[in-house]
């Protein structure tokens, strides 16, 4: 592993670097980086967030908007330090990747005095997600309740709902955890996350929660509960609002809005658990 791609200060250690990662779009990715940033800060961290899909940029505007919003109604929202790493534009393959590492390497540099780094990747092998997963220290990966995201896990035999292989994702995983391991470091710290669950005991979702337990055994990941489907975090993103933030906005929202509010904070609370970040939520 390029041991400089993460550096410490003299007398600190090197920031603990949490990488929200999966090779496909739509799964909440940002959404989780966001929580994961507003939970940190709210324990009083010092927190750095790196946004490398420069081409959907979805968690810099999420903050962009945070930004906007704190200015526009006088708030005091907590903000980490951001950086978006543009993907190279060089010609060959060899200087596209010397000239992403030394992107990715200035902006942890810069960062060095974080006690967390936050990294959301792209939906796709890109090298600089190759990089950030290299140097993760714990690895969330959001996956849909259905059977057409859990390809990006394991290569399954439709018919009998059994698992058959790997996939490339996971072998990616794999080579990068083992990277860290040839430099002396701890392997990644790999949780899988279930989203948009359904309250409902279905028979597709007894299925995938079965294939799911095979999996981490079979791979080697931890699974957390992840987020329900809510109109609130697409409603939240316009403010760059999370669920952390909205003790202040739900005053006079309703009944329903006030329950819909709270069963979505305890999905975070959940979350925050199986990371050792309870404390988030009573700050």
């Amino acid at each position: 592993m390029d041991g400089s791609i993460i550096k410490s200060l003299p007398g600190r250690r090197p920031p603990y670097v949490i990488v929200v990662g999966n090779e496909k779009g739509g799964t909440g990715k940002s959404t989780t980086a966001m929580h994961l940033i507003v939970a940190l800060l709210k324990l009083g961290y010092r927190v750095g967030s790196i946004d490398l899909d420069s081409r959907q940029s979805t968690l810099s505007h999420y903050l962009a908007n945070r930004g906007a919003y704190a200015e526009e109604s006088g708030r005091s929202l907590p903000m980490p330090e951001h950086r978006c790493v543009e993907r190279s534009e060089a010609d060959t393959r060899g200087g596209a990747e010397a000239e992403d590492r030394r992107n990715l390497r200035k902006a942890c540099a810069e960062l060095a005095h974080c006690d967390f780094l936050v990294i959301d990747t792209p939906g796709s092998d890109a090298f600089l997600s190759r990089l950030a997963h290299e140097n993760a220290d714990t690895l969330v990966t959001p996956l849909n309740d259905s059977f057409l995201d859990i390809d990006v896990l394991a290569q399954i035999d439709r018919r009998r709902r059994e698992v058959l292989g790997p996939s490339r994702y996971c072998q990616m995983v794999w080579e990068q955890s083992n990277r860290r391991a040839v430099a002396g470091r701890a392997p990644i710290d790999w949780i899988v996350m279930r989203n948009r669950l359904t309250h409902i005991e279905a028979r597709n979702k007894r299925e995938i929660g079965a294939l799911l337990a095979q999996l981490a055994t079979r791979i080697g990941f931890r699974l957390a509960p992840g987020f329900g489907e809510r109109v609130v975090f697409r409603e939240l993103f316009l403010n760059g609002l999370t669920l952390l933030d909205l003790p202040e906005m739900t005053e006079g929202g309703g009944e329903a809005t006030a329950s819909s509010h709270l069963a979505a904070r305890q999905e975070i609370r959940m979350l925050l658990e199986s990371m050792g970040l309870t404390a988030a939520l009573s700050a």
